[in-house]
């Protein structure tokens, strides 16, 4: 059986909540709500496109260091405190799916912080 791998993101709220990026785990990438938060600053972003900007990139290395891309996931969740925001963040979120779009659902939820307009999790399989 091969052994569960965690992958850390450095955020703040990591240790402070007790959860890590991304966990691999028989043959599946399953990524935390990852929110648009600079790791290194902990700036958060105004605009909502830009806070979903950086989520993804932040999702793609987690992805990328457990093995494998956007082509791979399968299931997305988008949490966001105001629907209104989430159609202006469509034309990234087709654009970082691609040809490979998974199955998704976007809920309206209050976030940990009220700064944040958008929290993005996944699934992925390896490839």
């Amino acid at each position: 059986m091969t052994p569960i791998r965690r992958i850390s993101t450095g955020s703040a709220w990591e240790p402070r909540i007790g959860y890590c990026r991304a966990v691999v785990a028989g043959g599946w990438v399953h990524v935390s709500g990852t929110t648009g938060t600079d790791h290194a600053t902990g700036e958060i972003p105004e605009r909502v496109e830009d806070q979903c900007a950086l989520a993804l990139r932040i999702i793609e290395g987690a992805l990328r260091e457990a093995g494998c891309t956007f082509a791979d996931v399968v299931r997305v969740r988008y949490i966001l405190p105001d629907r209104a925001d989430f159609a202006p963040c469509w034309p990234q979120l087709a654009g970082a799916f691609g040809a490979h779009p998974p199955a998704a659902t976007m809920i309206e939820a209050g976030l940990i912080d009220p700064r944040h307009r958008i929290e993005i999790e996944v699934d992925a399989r390896l490839p």
